[in-house]
Formats: C-alpha cells, structure tokens, sequence
C-alpha cells in the first residue's frame, strides 16, 4: 500500500526501513522523504513505522517477550 503519495513510499518501504536499522521516525523520513510534504500522510506512516518497530522487537526477543535464564545471571 502507497502511505505516501507525494514520495511514493510504501508500508514495505517503511517495514524495510526498520529492518535495515532505522529505528528513530525522524531518520526514517530523512532517509525516505515519507511525511516531508504535504504530511497528510504522517499519522498512517507513524503508525505503520511502529507497528513494524514492535513487530521486530517480538521477532529478534527484544521487548516484552523476552525470557531470561535466571540460573545465567545468577552464577
């Protein structure tokens, strides 16, 4: 889906952005020019860049879900 049309960036642009290391909204418009124009795009591309922020941070065990070994930071 196009977020913006102004700079033709996509949810998978966006999505790729955050899997190439972009984790700071504001890099990631300076990188893709997404929400730099007229910004009537900005609240969806905001919300695509951190659903695709949260949706890393469960993948790579990041976050809320991730479990530590007890007996590890004991010893």
């Amino acid at each position: 889906m196009i977020v913006c049309l102004c700079h033709r960036v996509s949810d998978r642009d966006i999505k790729r952005a955050v899997a190439n290391g972009v984790h700071c909204f504001e890099q990631m418009q300076d990188d893709c020019h997404v929400a730099s124009a007229c910004g009537a795009c900005h609240d969806c591309a905001r919300e695509v860049f951190d659903e695709a922020l949260s949706g890393q941070a469960c993948s790579t065990g990041h976050g809320a879900g991730r479990v530590i070994n007890i007996h590890a930071v004991t010893a």
